[in-house]
């Protein structure tokens, strides 16, 4: 299901390992347990053989196995897509196995980062005036996403925006259009088309966000080269760390 088609669960069941219909050999439990102990950040396959002795044979028919009985699954290590990595089926890669919110299989999702920047700047937009919070809860309420993001991610998010010049950063003082926030509060509002160089909008004269632009990968020439573990990397990318950053 795609990240924007709705609220999903992510939700899972601990398989019954002493049901009859999960039986598991000595070397099987074995693996499974040390997989299983590395809970979300998951095992290389290499390791495994390392600290339980078995041989690679053995390992790698064992492996199958397990994953046959939708014990394990094997995962893409952001850090290197080159080794196998495996984790116990009930857990979600962690953020430095995946790459976080922003990574689908490895990669940079890009398609997915403009739209949650398109959806914060479309509630700004409606709000006029909007907290971190008040944006979180309507993205959170509208259900355009299958994943929850947090504040943190959505923070991420209004930074880059505020970077690119889309949204204002504000300090509220209490008063006037503020008289709703608290004072000190910081809050958020769309830059105005002439602030941004007469630069059209949307549909009643709502911001309109380029599908890449504002992205440092839509514009870099070397993206169709750009891989998690390459030479060219969003993990090296010292463009990519401070859009992110900032």
């Amino acid at each position: 299901m795609s990240r924007s088609q709705g609220p999903s669960s992510n939700k899972r069941k601990r398989p019954d390992l002493n049901s009859p219909a999960d039986p598991l050999t000595e070397h099987e439990r074995l693996l499974y347990d040390v997989i299983r102990s590395k809970q979300d950040m998951g095992m290389w396959s290499r390791d495994m053989k390392r600290e339980t002795n078995l041989p690679d044979n053995m390992v790698n028919k064992s492996l199958k196995s397990l994953q046959a009985k939708n014990l394990i699954k094997e995962v893409v290590n952001i850090q290197n897509k080159g080794k196998k990595h495996f984790m116990a089926s009930e857990f979600e890669p962690s953020k430095e196995i995946s790459g976080g919110a922003w990574y689908a299989g490895g990669s940079l999702d890009t398609e997915f980062i403009t739209l949650v920047r398109e959806q914060c700047v479309k509630h700004i937009f409606r709000l006029k005036l909007a907290t971190l919070e008040g944006v979180s809860d309507l993205i959170r309420r509208s259900g355009v996403f299958a994943v929850d993001l947090s504040n943190q991610q959505i923070e991420e998010i209004m930074k880059a925006l505020v970077l690119d010049n889309e949204i204002n950063e504000l300090k509220s003082n209490g008063s006037g259009e503020f008289a709703s926030i608290p004072n000190g509060k910081t809050c958020y509002k769309c830059v105005s088309k002439e602030s941004r160089g007469g630069e059209k909008g949307g549909s009643g004269g709502e911001p309109k966000i380029g599908a890449l632009a504002s992205i440092p990968c839509g514009v870099c020439p070397q993206i169709n080269l750009c891989t998690p573990d390459g030479i060219i990397s969003p993990t090296t990318c010292v463009y990519y760390t401070k859009w992110l950053d900032f």
